[in-house]
């Protein structure tokens, strides 16, 4: 689930849709938890979705292998280099920097464990132009650094989708706030299964949109 201060906006004729706040939205406030209403695939023929339930853009794998398809605003959130949204290896995205209304809200396509090498061009002056299977591991002290400063602001913040995350998850969250349990990394975000397939659920009938929006 997204943040309800977000709309869908059309971009160009290269990126296509994208997602942009209505509303400013502060760093450390969670922009997006998985919920019940979201569609989990695995990589298995008689696991495929109709063409009633594709998705018009994009889904991502978990750590599992598992597709995940977003039934809101959130799959048409965009990858930049200089993102203003992490993923976390607690199950939901924070936004790592402040976020004003009418900017787009992007994330790093990175933390995805794609499993093979994506062109970029998001145009950004730290944009990689390229995701690399190796990406994680490269990179994860980086984002944890900026996720756990985004953390230290949670409580200071709205949090419109804390009471849509599940029990287990804020109870995670709740026990490395008290210092409890030390803080996951992103590096736990590493598939535990070979990247059958990456960035959309099986037989989508579309390129996988990276290598126009990202």
């Amino acid at each position: 689930m997204m943040h309800p201060k977000t709309e869908v906006r059309f971009v160009d004729p290269a990126t296509g849709y994208g997602v942009f706040a209505t509303a400013d939205i502060p760093r450390g406030t969670i922009v997006y938890v998985r919920d019940r209403l979201e569609a989990a695939y695995v990589a298995r023929r008689s696991n495929r979705p109709g063409p009633a339930e594709r998705p018009g853009k994009t889904a991502y794998a978990d750590e599992t292998g598992v597709h995940i398809v977003s039934r809101d605003n959130a799959r048409y959130v965009n990858h930049r280099c200089d993102c203003n949204v992490l993923a976390t290896a607690y199950g939901f995205e924070i936004a790592v920097r402040d976020i004003w209304r009418g900017q787009e809200i992007c994330e790093e396509y990175g933390l995805f464990d794609l499993g093979r090498e994506i062109p970029l061009a998001c145009g950004c002056t730290r944009c990689r132009k390229q995701l690399r299977p190796d990406d994680l591991k490269r990179f994860h002290a980086v984002w944890d650094e900026r996720i756990r400063d985004a953390l230290s602001r949670t409580a200071d913040v709205s949090q419109p989708l804390m009471a849509h995350m599940d029990a287990e998850t804020r109870q995670r969250l709740r026990a490395y706030f008290c210092g409890e349990e030390p803080y996951q990394s992103v590096a736990a975000l590493c598939r535990h299964t070979p990247a059958v397939l990456s960035a959309v659920p099986p037989d989508h009938p579309k390129h996988a949109p990276f290598e126009v929006n990202g």
